[in-house]
């Protein structure tokens, strides 16, 4: 497995260019994090900087299984802000991949949305330090840094970026999501937590089938509950499984 770079090096940062798009889709419903079940549209963008081997997005990134030229779109920031604008949906989510990979040209997205009175989340991973214009204008960063165990084999240190941690706490807008499925990893969740003081944690379990996130849930919510931290489901699993788009 092999993560390329967003864009090719050197390339000026105009936020005019567009945005690489693996799809736009709702509205659906929030699947994870404190926003479960709320309507959403949902923009995914492409290119990622970690190489998750259990990632649910491979086509984000991974060129040894996927053509990421099949499935990129090249969108203008103006071509999506039509796209969110013409529907009532208060709450827009941008995921990936990692968005903050793109965040300058995705900044008028965001501050478009904002100031027609959406509420934008992002979901990251945590390794990339956002713009300050950016942490101003979104509702909530969901941040879910990679656990040694979910992490790619050339990850090595660059899944936790204490600079970028350290920024999106306190930036006052963000909540931290891991995925996790044992008592083992909630012991590296606590530590993350203290370190950087990450607050609040939700926790969620790994699956891709409905069965999979009930036993998953049930293996740690006690755990959970016992370090004063949320659980979250994984809505759009349960609903769906793992049909994309939904």
């Amino acid at each position: 497995m092999s993560a390329v770079p967003p864009f090719p090096a050197g390339s000026p940062s105009l936020p005019a260019r567009p945005l690489l798009v693996a799809e736009t889709f709702g509205p659906t419903l929030q699947g994870e994090g404190p926003s479960t079940g709320q309507q959403a549209l949902f923009l995914r963008l492409s290119r990622c900087n970690l190489s998750c081997p259990r990632c649910d997005t491979p086509y984000t990134w991974d060129t040894s299984r996927f053509d990421l030229r099949a499935h990129t779109t090249h969108r203008t920031p103006e071509e999506i802000i039509r796209w969110v604008l013409a529907q009532p949906t208060r709450l827009i989510v941008i995921t990936g991949g990692e968005p903050l990979l793109q965040q300058d040209r995705l900044l008028p997205v965001v501050k478009a949305a904002t100031e027609a009175g959406r509420r934008v989340e992002i979901e990251t991973n945590g390794t990339v330090v956002p713009l300050p214009a950016l942490a101003a204008s979104v509702s909530a960063f969901n941040v879910s840094p990679k656990l040694s165990g979910f992490a790619g084999s050339r990850d090595g240190q660059r899944r936790i970026n204490p600079a970028a941690l350290s920024a999106l706490a306190g930036s006052g807008r963000a909540v931290f999501k891991f995925v996790a499925n044992n008592a083992a990893e909630l012991d590296e969740i606590a530590r993350l937590k203290d370190r950087f003081g990450l607050d609040p944690v939700w926790v969620m379990p790994e699956g891709t089938t409905s069965d999979a996130v009930v036993t998953g849930m049930r293996d740690i919510a006690d755990a959970v509950l016992a370090r004063g931290w949320h659980l979250s489901s994984r809505l759009h699993v349960l609903l769906w499984e793992d049909t994309r788009g939904r």
